[in-house]
């Protein structure tokens, strides 16, 4: 999952830090200047802001205003020690007693640092701007060490050194994964203020940083501070870790109503929090009740991140784990870091008295208003209407839980005026251009397969400034086609579609879903056509799926084709089924094989029946339209397979494009003597190679 990450805006961390303590000076980040532009673009904070460095934002909360006003003209003046003899030679401050003078200077001393005591998701707090989403997602990212670690590296480097304070040159760096590749971004140490308070994302210890710095590098990202202003907490996530997200409409899927769903989704989660995956929450609000609180405790469209997913032993003593009850809770955290539910299982609930010393200890349940609270999952699936939950994909082989084949493909949607050239077709209510979009291929080769396929956008936060910075509403759909398909698709009601996602107006669109053996074709689009953008498809299978981008339309024009021929049409044949099939053994495991000039398709077996559903599809493109397509069909055994029928097709241009039932024959010179049992397909032939 991670790599070596690229410089944003080409600004390498340790040159840059080099230069600093080479020319003994603090990084000024020209990129990301002290100015309204780095802070907002259209509402400024209610308030003058001074952008200062934390050294400097520990000793204004330490020296007293008169001090200040006087003898503090500029930062630099307070990391000087000149401030002490100025304290000490001014007329003022010579009635302060020598006690009072050696305490500040060993207070200005005190310096602040990255983590105080490590790192923990009770660090943070929310600012002014409304990015809860984002404090959310810090929260998840504390408990993650791995993670954390990749995102703020060399954090032991970085960390101030009081030891040897000639290291400290003003510059952090801290890395994002952007659109498939991680991201190096280097900030300096200067965060805005109001009336001394850090106005944005801070920690509850006064010297500690790192959530402030960290805010800072991704408002940079982002074009400035006020892009942060509304977002969503898997994709922060993402962007700390690279996980595939997955979106779930709790109140959609109405979970709260029905038992089987609520005990399938917490099994589900259960499996994403044990695994390691990142998971958040909030309830659906309109815009006047955005973060108004409810009598319940809990906050309308406000993100909450999940910091566990637990069974729960009832019961006291030994005895609990001999009962074997358990009931299902989550545990939450209020990125205000207070405001807590207030119903069953929240702190100071009767229902805690159920649970033995035990399990409280190891659940380590306090009763303090730190904003993390339990609630039992039956409630959480009735108030919360959102969730995201972010799988971080296990790709690695030296593992004990599932690992994944993971495919990565970047596209665009594009426009030309040329329909076999466009690449920006809309979605299926499009019919006539639909299929201009991109589309990727890929394999089942399992009997059935699970499928987790990820659709994702650019990100679009750094274009809010200039009116763009909304998301396009996309989505995709799903289609099983023939098993040697190699071509793009150019007809759609010959093909079958398996799956389609919700067009959403997110950055990412998932789905899961569950497939037979079979080739099958992803095609990614825009709500509407002619919208353009940039997309990653990630596609995780068991198995490797090979899947890869279709181009071409039609077999190429070799310049050996005037010799070896080149195809004068195309067919398609749909097998649906067999019936009533010879009896070969106890039942039969029949198959069937598709051939036409030298090439043929060969379908799974249908295992323990003589009624079969085939649903196999198969296409030729056709150098000699007048030689047949022949279907036989098969009974699969251990030693020798047995033949079972076969029909002869003309695959002419003149044959039903209907349903047939077939009736099954001999083959060679018995060919016109039936068979026990028929076959339906369906066959349609064109001489235009790119009407299929």
């Amino acid at each position: 999952m991670f790599s070596t990450a690229t410089s944003y805006k080409n600004q390498h961390y340790s040159e840059l830090k080099k230069e600093c303590l080479e020319d003994k000076k603090l990084f000024e980040d020209p990129v990301f200047p002290v100015t309204n532009a780095s802070l907002f673009y259209r509402k400024p904070p209610p308030g003058v802001v001074e952008w200062k460095r934390p050294r400097v934002i520990q000793h204004l909360k330490r020296v007293p205003t008169h001090f200040k006003r006087k003898h503090v003209q500029s930062q630099n003046d307070l990391l000087s020690k000149n401030i002490v003899t100025s304290i000490i030679t001014d007329h003022i401050l010579r009635r302060i007693c020598i006690f009072q003078i050696l305490s500040l200077v060993q207070e200005i001393s005190d310096e602040p640092h990255l983590f105080v005591e490590g790192i923990s998701s009770h660090d943070l707090n929310q600012g002014l701007v409304g990015n809860c989403w984002f404090v959310a997602a810090c929260s998840c990212l504390a408990l993650k060490p791995d993670l954390w670690q990749k995102v703020i590296p060399d954090w032991k480097e970085q960390e101030w050194d009081s030891k040897h304070p000639e290291n400290y040159a003003g510059i952090f760096h801290f890395q994002f994964w952007v659109f498939g590749e991680w991201v190096d971004v280097v900030v300096d140490d200067r965060l805005p203020t109001i009336n001394r308070e850090l106005i944005y994302c801070h920690s509850k210890l006064n010297n500690e940083f790192w959530s402030a710095l960290l805010e800072k590098a991704y408002a940079k990202l982002s074009g400035c501070y006020e892009s942060l202003d509304g977002g969503n907490t898997g994709d922060a996530v993402v962007d700390f870790s690279g996980a595939v997200t997955e979106a779930i409409n709790l109140e959609a899927e109405v979970f709260h109503n029905d038992q089987e769903k609520i005990d399938n989704l917490f099994e589900d989660l259960l499996k994403v929090y044990d695994r390691g995956g990142i998971i958040s929450c909030s309830i659906k609000a309109s815009p006047s009740e955005i973060e108004a609180w409810m009598v319940c405790g809990l906050v309308k469209g406000h993100a909450y991140s999940v910091t566990a997913v637990k069974k729960v032993w009832l019961g006291h003593g030994l005895m609990a784990y001999f009962q074997n009850k358990t009931i299902p809770l989550i545990r939450m955290r209020n990125p205000w870091g207070k405001t807590e539910w207030n119903g069953a299982w929240s702190d100071s609930s009767a229902e805690w008295e159920r649970v033995g010393s035990m399990e409280r200890d190891r659940l380590g349940i306090t009763v303090e208003n730190d904003g993390e609270f339990w609630m039992a999952f039956t409630d959480w699936c009735k108030y919360f209407t959102d969730a995201d939950v972010c799988h971080l994909i296990n790709t690695s082989l030296l593992t004990i839980h599932k690992t994944w084949h993971e495919v990565v493909h970047f596209g665009s949607w594009t426009k030309h005026s040329e329909p076999l050239h466009n690449r920006c077709g809309g979605c299926m209510n499009y019919k006539q251009t639909f299929l201009q979009n991109p589309q990727y291929l890929f394999d089942v080769t399992k009997e059935v397969d699970e499928v987790l396929i990820s659709l994702q956008q650019r990100d679009m936060k750094i274009h809010k400034r200039i009116g763009q910075g909304e998301n396009l509403t996309i989505g995709f759909a799903v289609f099983k086609v023939e098993l040697n398909r190699k071509y793009r698709m150019h007809n759609i009601i010959t093909q079958m579609n398996v799956q389609t996602s919700k067009y959403i107006n997110a950055r990412t669109v998932f789905t899961r879903v569950t497939l037979p053996k079979g080739r099958y074709i992803i095609i990614p689009s825009t709500l509407k056509p002619e919208i353009l953008g940039e997309f990653m498809l990630r596609v995780y299978t068991d198995v490797d799926s090979g899947c890869r981008e279709l181009t071409e339309h039609k077999p190429r024009m070799r310049c050996w084709s005037a010799f070896t021929g080149y195809p004068h049409a195309v067919s398609q044949i749909y097998i649906h089924g067999a019936e009533g099939l010879e009896n070969q053994d106890s039942t039969g495991d029949p198959y069937v094989i598709v051939s036409c000039e030298g090439r043929s398709v060969r379908s799974t077996v249908k295992a323990d029946t003589l009624d079969p559903v085939f649903e196999t599809r198969a296409i030729f493109y056709r150098k000699k339209p007048r030689k047949p397509i022949t279907v036989e069909v098969w009974n699969s055994n251990t030693v020798k397979d047995q033949f079972l029928g076969q029909v002869v097709l003309t695959g002419s241009l003149k044959d039903s494009t209907n349903p047939q039932r077939l009736q099954l024959r001999k083959r060679g010179r018995a060919m016109a003597n039936e068979m026990p049992g028929s076959i339906t397909l369906r066959i349609v032939t064109c001489t235009e190679l790119t009407e299929m």
